[in-house]
């Protein structure tokens, strides 16, 4: 009976710990990347401000190339979707959506929503700006942890996860503009 009672003391302390702790942790997670592009923002550009352009570069189709997809919407206006959808687990399934496109700004806002292999949600831009005689493109994503999953936070290294990725796609981008 002791055993069990300090067992229960034991795992409610560290629940109480693990609440207490993520209370302070923001639950708000940023990450982009940059590439300098030999080329001009207008040629940049018209390889990031759609879905299917994008789609062109993304470093997630070779997990599965042969995954379904569904499009839906205009190409490049607001609204225009994409969803989804893989045999192999690490692609998953999900939708991704354009939110806003800023023609002036050189900005796409997409919303992406992951069904498998869990739930998550992530709001993903790409900008393309001057930068000397060529451009530098930037693709990141925002996205929030909802607490007490805070804690993970600690433990993530979010350039390990994703930035060999993030480095592929902007590798690719920046062949298929300077080729053009």
């Amino acid at each position: 009976m002791k055993i069990l009672k300090w067992t229960i003391i034991v795992l409610a302390s560290i629940l109480i710990f693990w609440l207490v702790v993520a209370f302070f942790v923001s639950g708000d997670c940023k990450y982009e990347k940059s590439i300098s592009i030999n080329a001009p923002v207008e040629k940049v550009w018209q390889n990031t401000n759609t879905l299917k352009a994008m789609d062109q570069w993304s470093p997630w189709n070779d997990l599965d190339p042969n995954m379904k997809k569904d499009w839906t919407g205009t190409t490049g206006q607001t609204g225009e979707k994409v969803c989804w959808e893989s045999k192999k687990e690490e692609a998953g399934k999900g939708c991704q959506e354009v939110k806003k496109v800023d023609q002036t700004n050189k900005r796409i806002d997409t919303e992406i929503v992951f069904l498998t292999p869990y739930k998550s949600e992530a709001n993903a831009y790409v900008t393309v700006v001057p930068e000397g005689n060529g451009s530098k493109a930037t693709w990141g994503f925002t996205s929030t942890i909802p607490y007490p999953f805070t804690v993970m936070k600690l433990f993530m290294n979010l350039e390990e996860a994703i930035g060999k990725d993030y480095q592929e796609g902007l590798t690719r981008l920046k062949n298929l503009s300077e080729k053009q």
